[in-house]
């Protein structure tokens, strides 16, 4: 199993911004940090925004902030909103014409293992996974628009 690219920028969106401490962080701050595209982080803030974790202040001194307190930000409710869905086998898929669905164990198994997943997610929040704002300093360099290594310090 693995998490689409949604899921994991999401995460990583939501532990950056909750880093700044307050301080309205930018997408393009973001996707520099992270070395990603700008149009898919706005596409991930959105969908943060539209939820209720990242609030956007809009305006040329704008950004983003946390929207809720990180100690209230479930890790298994954000990939259960960026995850499409958890169709390990084709018989949790909508559609399913897997010939062996009356009979197959794998359903239960697999149910059990998605159950699991999630149910360990949600035992964390956000406030557990936090980092430091240098932490994100240990990703590697970008050049900045003037040409130079940027410091997001």
């Amino acid at each position: 199993m693995r998490l689409t690219a949604f899921s994991d920028y999401a995460l990583r969106m939501l532990m950056y911004t909750a880093s700044a401490g307050g301080r309205l962080i930018t997408i393009e701050e973001a996707a520099r940090t992270f070395n990603v595209s700008k149009t898919h982080l706005n596409k991930v803030a959105n969908t943060l925004t539209r939820s209720g974790y990242l609030k956007a202040i809009r305006g040329r001194s704008g950004g983003l902030v946390l929207g809720r307190r990180p100690e209230t930000i479930r890790i298994g409710d954000v990939v259960r909103l960026t995850e499409p869905d958890f169709a390990l086998v084709e018989c949790f898929a909508t559609g399913n014409k897997c010939a062996l669905t009356a009979t197959c164990k794998l359903s239960g198994m697999f149910g059990e293992a998605i159950a699991s997943f999630q149910s360990t997610l949600d035992r964390y929040t956000l406030a557990d996974i936090m980092l430091m704002p240098k932490d994100f300093l240990g990703s590697p360099k970008r050049p900045s628009s003037t040409g130079g290594a940027h410091n997001l310090a």
